[in-house]
């Protein structure tokens, strides 16, 4: 719910100050939903001052706090940039769409955007095939690859809420990335519950809850040899069959951790609902695929006997809802090429690698020669290895703003609005399951990502249906 300073039903209207005068006061959106990590938190109030800022009221989420820091008065006279220069939307628009129709591959990254704007790029991709990476590709690419390969328990936050008594964390300390993940899941219930950190320290904001207990497990152990053990565990297996010979002490696993974890297997089967949480980014590269792998095969052994599901924490800045949006459009996630309708025979009308169409490895290469940028929620730039030469288009948070004067020539920049800031939109929350409606809590006069890629969807099909010379004259 938004209330005008001026509607005399906002509690905190314009207030008297000295002599009388009126001071003017914040709008006020209260139930407000933040877009600027996955858990999508419905509780706040945030208040609209009139310098173009953002504050919010009772809470202490300091990635919430950095994120309203990136916004003032300067937003709404932020201008659109080519090479360096101010000119107007038309102008701007018009050279991406020259970039996109003279590529012959061409890479949209960042894709920082909800799911209008997911929508609107992939019908742009399809109309120049481009190819599709988030700027959270290494870390959704894993997940991705497990679920393909195996399969998953997923679980939501309400179930967490409301059912978990036993939360196994491994590798992660929740709180880091995301502030205010106990007390949107735990605080203020009655349940007696176990919180086990596996392979981590405890996490200091679990110290407080009412009705758990906390302890930590094999802080200080390499993570895929932890897991190694507990999966082998996990399917009923000796300890010692994980090495050819099991009489061979120096083979043999650390056997204290062998009883650890059986002790926390055997929890896990007297437990009534056991919720995995695991954060991908904080899991060890380049195989954290086979890490994720593991916990969904733990997890799959347990519900053979009892209930359990894992709860991966991840899908910052819109990358779950993009992934999903994709999938829906073409049946293919994230890192996939879509060919242009005018393609050769025998082409595929999509091409899915999540290895070869992977963002850094692309630039690196100078395998595209054109970079389409997207990042609606905060000024993540464009990856350091992009050629100078190469033409980039950038729809971006206004802060990007210096960062594209700089680069000068063949860019192109054009300042969007944020969903849940400037427009309204919808994003997945980090569960998978729900999709929360965001709703303004200012309102400067910037476009969205999705009808800024409507535009140049539009300019570029005209383009490209124009008729070549001497076309006119047959």
């Amino acid at each position: 719910m938004h209330l005008s300073p001026t509607d005399p039903s906002n509690p905190s209207t314009n207030a008297p100050g000295a002599a009388g005068v009126l001071v003017p006061v914040p709008a006020i959106t209260r139930d407000w939903i933040c877009p600027f990590c996955s858990l999508l938190c419905d509780d706040l109030k945030v208040g609209s001052h009139s310098d173009g800022t953002l504050s919010v009221a009772d809470t202490d989420c300091s990635r919430l706090s950095a994120a309203l820091a990136q916004y003032g008065a300067a937003d709404a006279q932020c201008r659109s940039m080519v090479d360096g220069n101010d000119v107007e939307l038309d102008a701007a628009l018009a050279r991406a769409t020259q970039i996109l129709a003279t590529s012959r591959r061409a890479l949209f990254g960042g894709l920082a955007t909800d799911v209008a704007g997911a929508r609107a790029l992939y019908t742009l991709a399809a109309a120049c095939g481009a190819i599709l990476d988030h700027l959270h590709g290494d870390t959704l690419t894993p997940a991705t690859l497990a679920f393909q390969d195996r399969g998953s328990f997923f679980t939501t936050l309400s179930e967490v809420r409301t059912r978990a008594d036993l939360l196994v964390f491994f590798g992660c300390q929740p709180s880091q990335r995301y502030p205010r993940f106990f007390s949107r899941t735990l605080e203020g219930t009655d349940i007696a519950r176990e919180l086990i950190f596996v392979g981590c320290a405890m996490d200091p904001a679990a110290a407080g809850l009412a009705h758990a207990r906390t302890e930590a497990l094999l802080p200080h152990a390499e993570l895929y040899e932890t897991l190694a053990l507990w999966s082998a565990l996990a399917e009923g297996r000796a300890p010692g069959a994980l090495h050819r010979d099991g009489n061979d002490a120096d083979a043999s696993p650390d056997t204290s951790a062998a009883a650890t974890l059986s002790s926390l297997q055997a929890r896990i089967a007297a437990a009534r609902y056991t919720v995995l949480v695991y954060e991908p980014a904080a899991l060890p590269s380049p195989h954290a695929a086979l890490l994720i792998e593991a916990l969904n095969r733990i997890i799959k052994a347990a519900n053979r006997t009892t209930r359990a599901a894992c709860l991966a924490l991840g899908g910052d800045d819109g990358a779950s809802t993009v992934n999903q949006t994709v999938t829906w459009l073409s049946g293919m996630p994230l890192r996939t090429r879509v060919s242009i309708p005018t393609r050769s025979a025998g082409t595929a009308p999509l091409d899915y690698d999540p290895y070869r169409y992977r963002t850094r490895r692309l630039l690196a290469g100078d395998e595209v020669d054109a970079l389409l940028w997207v990042a609606s929620f905060a000024p993540h730039a464009w990856p350091t290895p992009l050629d100078p030469a190469v033409p980039l288009i950038v729809l971006g948070h206004p802060a990007l703003a210096d960062a594209a004067r700089a680069r000068g020539a063949n860019t192109v920049f054009i300042p969007v609005a944020t969903p849940g800031i400037d427009t309204g939109g919808h994003l997945f929350r980090v569960d998978g399951s729900v999709v929360m409606p965001l709703v303004p809590a200012r309102g400067a006069a910037l476009a969205s990502v999705a009808s800024l890629a409507a535009q140049l969807t539009t300019q570029l099909s005209a383009r490209l249906h124009e008729p070549r010379s001497g076309e006119e004259q047959q």
